[in-house]
């Protein structure tokens, strides 16, 4: 006898059969790599010129403008630097803007018809951000920063809200900048607003003195002990300072400035119809970079690449006309003879469906730009390598890769591959070539904001043969533009998928409807083919986001959380991917064969294990970082110093992450799916360190293998283009200079990756086909890490 999983109650079904009869279906879906051109997926800091008729934003970092309604985007500047954050003057004559590169950066204008060079507004090279004119025209206020903590990522004091003469000169300092928003202005030219996060709205002259607050605003409370409203994100005056505009959570919304005295008022939007003062919810999908309007009469936003106006007069006559329509429809509904009826659920669903249909969308702009994609031409043949294709069990003892542009075109014994014309041949005899690896749990973040031009984190998981990576919480949109960056050969790096943001607890979805509206945020305007379902509610809201996923094309993956009773409910009702240990060990056969059945891709992230030391520290303790060649290449020297002199320490056998692997193994051999999760932990070499603890728990190194590729590709629903070194895949692959098979250790002997058909040295990433190219010089080159 057992229990039923579903209902608790006894039951005498085997359980194998038991297990089938209460799973859902898994929500998995084909998903092939993009081909062609690359459409750009974000445009950022959107917003439009005075007279409303033109829109500037910047695209893969570059500064664009376009005529409104649907005019061509073209480029304002031809420079290669880095272009973020325009904004407009008043006359709409000029556009202000920051650049930067790995050196530092600049603030400048522009002519906003493209006519002349652009013009430096500051002689000095530091970190610029956020720029706005004065309603006057005279000053131009931004944010200031030092260049070298930017550039190391380490973000500490030194920053100031500064002001310059619109025609440049010497920057003046107006204050120390608190802000988590960016200071703009009302109508008042002597006040600079900005949202400084605790203290809310606030305003400062320009001399820094006679500070004033206006109002805080937050959203969500999460349903927990000393629980706090989660603060906006950003909180913009209007431009007849009677109104805010406010970004909390996903959502844009509209809010009253209240006139009162004494302490700071403060209005929770989670529920607007009991705010105490009027509230409005804007967006039904979400919205990024808000902004008002120059006459303040609308504002705006974007989401992706597409762009929003709302008009308020407008969705207001609407919504109050879409009333009646809805009475009037209501009441058609009621039968002839109304006497003694009761509305029953049918008719109450009827007028349900009606009250959600909007009665108003502000119109969207859709942006249109193309990049090409980077894809390599010519033919390669490696020639005399082993060959462990991930092919099931398939090993080659001495065979030949074919890879024509960014394709594999044959694999096969020695000789049995015939070499396209003019191609080049490569002898690797006795080295040994393994698919390139797949991190389903990255989290490579770089920094936000103001981009890098190149991530040191993606050139170190490149290094080290990570060819692949999803990330399954970017926590920003930035990953947008990063990633199509990487498309387009810009920056250096894996394949960078992701789930964008988490769909958290804060969306308190109330329906079904609810839960697609803030999907399609991903499915519609991210473009992403996965989300991270993040402990978003209870099993009925849990079942609303694997619902509407599976409606809208996604794949889920879920957060762990300690809760393995939820785990268990998300097997069961069909989510395809689980991050993080199950909080339980060992895992006996009901458990295992529940993960293996019900197709989940469990994706233990060993290094940072629950229940005893993360393992990372198992492997700092044994293998000493701080003096490797090729960690001192990839990682800026900070970094190295921070991860290596140092960290806690642990007797062996204190490490739990080999019973944690032992349960992978069991689910893997009962025919279930295991990711490879490095979680960001020590980007490039720490996935290796995670394949070694698959290890520990008693994986095979050919299981190893299995989890770090082919597993890795089914997780993304991607088998068709990536995970085995077979005729049409992606040509994503590590040449090694010692066999895995035998000692899985062997996975760092690495001598070349290729990524999409470019080679590089594993030691170095210099391209060696089809170019000879350096990788470039990196801006911690130089800079010895602590070594006393």
């Amino acid at each position: 006898m057992r229990v039923d999983i579903a209902t608790g109650q006894a039951s005498e079904t085997p359980f194998t059969a038991h297990v089938e009869q209460n799973l859902g279906p898994l929500v998995r879906f084909d998903n092939r790599a993009d081909t062609g051109q690359v459409l750009v997926r974000q445009i950022r800091n959107a917003s439009t010129s005075p007279d409303g008729r033109r829109l500037v934003f910047s695209a893969l970092d570059k500064l664009y403008v376009m005529d409104l309604p649907g005019g061509a985007p073209r480029r304002l500047t031809s420079d290669t630097v880095h272009e973020q954050v325009p904004a407009w003057s008043p006359d709409g004559q000029w556009i202000a803007y920051v650049t930067w590169t790995q050196d530092g950066g600049t603030l400048v204008k522009v002519r906003a018809d493209g006519r002349g060079a652009p013009v430096r507004l500051t002689p000095d090279v530091a970190f610029y951000d956020v720029p706005v004119w004065s309603p006057d025209g005279q000053k131009v206020v931004f944010v200031k920063g030092p260049r070298a903590p930017r550039i190391t990522e380490h973000f500490g004091p030194g920053y100031e809200l500064d002001w310059v003469p619109a025609a440049g000169g010497a920057a003046t300092r107006v204050t120390p900048y608190d802000g988590w928003g960016r200071p703009h202005f009302t109508r008042d030219p002597s006040r600079i607003f900005y949202y400084a996060g605790p203290d809310g709205l606030v305003s400062i002259r320009f001399d820094g003195t006679d500070r004033r607050a206006y109002l805080k605003v937050t959203g969500y409370t999460y349903p927990g002990p000393g629980s706090e409203p989660s603060p906006a994100d950003e909180i913009l005056a209007a431009p007849d300072s009677q109104r805010v505009l406010a970004q909390v959570g996903n959502n844009v919304y509209l809010v009253t400035l209240p006139e009162l005295g004494g302490e700071t008022p403060s209005i929770n939007v989670s529920d607007p119809a009991s705010a105490p003062f009027p509230v409005k919810r804007l967006t039904r999908i979400g919205g990024d970079f808000i902004g008002w309007a120059a006459d303040g009469k609308s504002v705006y936003w974007s989401i992706g690449r597409s762009f929003f106006r709302y008009d308020p007069v407008v969705a207001d006559s609407a919504e109050k006309v879409k009333a009646v329509v809805d009475s009037v429809r209501a009441d058609s509904l009621k039968p002839d003879s109304a006497k003694g009826w009761k509305p029953d659920s049918a008719f109450r669903a009827r007028v349900d469906s009606l009250k959600k249909q909007p009665a108003y969308d502000p119109p969207r702009l859709d942006v249109t730009i193309r990049a090409a994609r980077d894809v390599p031409r010519g033919s390669i043949v490696l020639r005399g390598a082993r060959i462990v294709s991930m092919k099931g069990n398939e090993v080659i003892e001495s065979g030949d890769v074919v890879v024509t542009d960014n394709r594999i075109a044959c694999v096969g014994a020695r000789g049995s591959c015939t070499a396209p014309a003019g191609a080049r041949v490569m002898d690797v005899a006795g080295k040994t070539i393994i698919p390139g690896f797949i991190d389903v749990h990255a989290h490579p973040w770089p920094t936000w904001g103001i981009h890098q031009t190149q991530v040191w984190k993606y050139l170190a998981n490149l290094a080290w043969g990570v060819t692949t990576t999803r990330d399954p919480q970017t926590a920003t949109t930035d990953v947008l533009t990063y990633a199509d960056q990487v498309e387009t050969g810009e920056l250096i790096g894996p394949r960078v998928y992701h789930t964008g943001p988490g769909v958290f607890w804060d969306e308190n979805f109330q329906t079904l409807d609810d839960t697609r509206n803030a999907l399609r945020r991903y499915s519609e305007f991210y473009g992403t083919k996965w989300i991270k379902e993040y402990m978003t509610g209870n099993r009925k809201q849990r079942q609303w986001v694997i619902m509407a996923a599976k409606e809208l094309g996604l794949m889920p993956t879920t957060e762990g959380g300690l809760d393995f009773k939820m785990n268990l409910t998300e097997m069961l009702d069909g989510y395809p991917g689980h991050e993080h240990a199950y909080p339980i060990m060992p895992l006996y056969q009901d458990a295992v064969q529940l993960a293996a059945q019900s197709g989940i891709t469990y994706t233990p992230t060993l290094l940072v294990s629950y229940g005893g030391p993360f393992s990372e520290n198992y492997f700092y303790e044994h293998f000493d970082i701080h003096d490797n060649a090729k960690i001192r290449r990839f990682l800026p020297h900070e970094e190295i110093d921070q991860r290596a002199e140092r960290r806690p320490w642990f007797r062996d056998n204190q490490y739990v992450f080999p019973r944690i692997a032992a349960g992978a193994a069991a689910v893997l051999r009962a025919g279930g799916n295991i990711g490879l999760g490095c979680h960001g932990q020590l980007d490039g070499l720490g996935c290796h360190w995670e394949l070694w603890a698959m290890a520990a728990g008693g994986m095979t190194p050919h299981e190893v293998l299995q989890v770090g590729t082919s597993d890795g590709a089914h997780a993304l629903g991607m088998e068709h283009d990536l995970g085995s070194l077979e005729p049409g895949k992606l040509a994503d692959l590590i040449v090694l200079d010692a066999n895995p098979l035998e000692d899985i250790h062997n996975t760092t002997t690495i001598r070349y990756v290729m990524k999409n058909g470019r080679l590089y040295e594993g030691e170095t990433l210099n391209e060696i086909w089809p170019r000879q190219r350096p990788l470039g010089r990196m801006w911690w080159w130089g800079q010895e890490p602590n070594t006393k």
